[in-house]
């Protein structure tokens, strides 16, 4: 596992790996005029696959980035690091 803040960068690439081949079959879909519907259905689909990677992106945060500076008994970095994670869930929770 490829890991430098948290996260696994192999996996996480994987997965975005997969999004991107997702987004590419919409604009196949777009250039072969397929049915709106359809098109909306796979952008629905992209978008949930977007919205899990950021779950586990913020969940990644929480238990690595958060919990060590919280460890390190260090005020300034904890409360760095609890700063961070509330921009954070206030951005997620704004896409959701």
């Amino acid at each position: 596992m490829n890991q430098g803040h948290g996260y696994d960068k192999d996996a996480l690439s994987k997965r975005l790996h997969r999004i991107e081949g997702q987004v590419r079959g919409i604009e196949r879909m777009v250039e072969s005029d397929r049915y709106c519907i359809d098109i909306l259905t796979q952008v629905g689909a992209v978008r949930t696959a977007l919205e899990s990677l950021a779950f586990q992106l913020l969940n990644d945060h929480v238990t690595h980035c958060v919990a060590d500076a919280l460890a390190s008994g260090e005020a300034t970095k904890a409360d760095e690091k609890s700063r961070e994670l509330l921009e954070a869930v206030k951005r997620f929770a704004k896409t959701a």
